[in-house]
């Protein structure tokens, strides 16, 4: 999850304050990654920069956790910093 503007070089401190901490919370997450450097699809650089990543055993579990208080309350915290531009990608 990256906030508008930030980059590898100058990292966000509302990383540390909002949605990583909710998102650690989120029932049924097994691990929880933050890549801080450019993403490369195989087609090439993709423009996407920091990115979080969230491990969970199944389909089920991700239904779950997301649904759940914990993941509402992530999921609504990203509108204090993404002014719109948060993607979720499921993999």
């Amino acid at each position: 999850m990256a906030i508008d503007g930030e980059t590898p070089e100058t990292p966000d401190p509302r990383h540390n304050t909002g949605v990583i901490p909710l998102a650690k919370k989120i029932p049924g997450l097994k691990k929880y990654d933050i890549s801080t450097g450019e993403v490369v699809a195989p087609a090439g650089p993709s423009g996407i920069h920091p990115m979080a990543t969230l491990y969970f055993d199944s389909l089920d579990a991700i239904k779950a956790g997301v649904a759940s208080p914990q993941g509402q309350a992530a999921a609504g915290d990203l509108a204090n910093f993404a002014d719109g531009s948060a993607e979720s990608y499921f993999f």
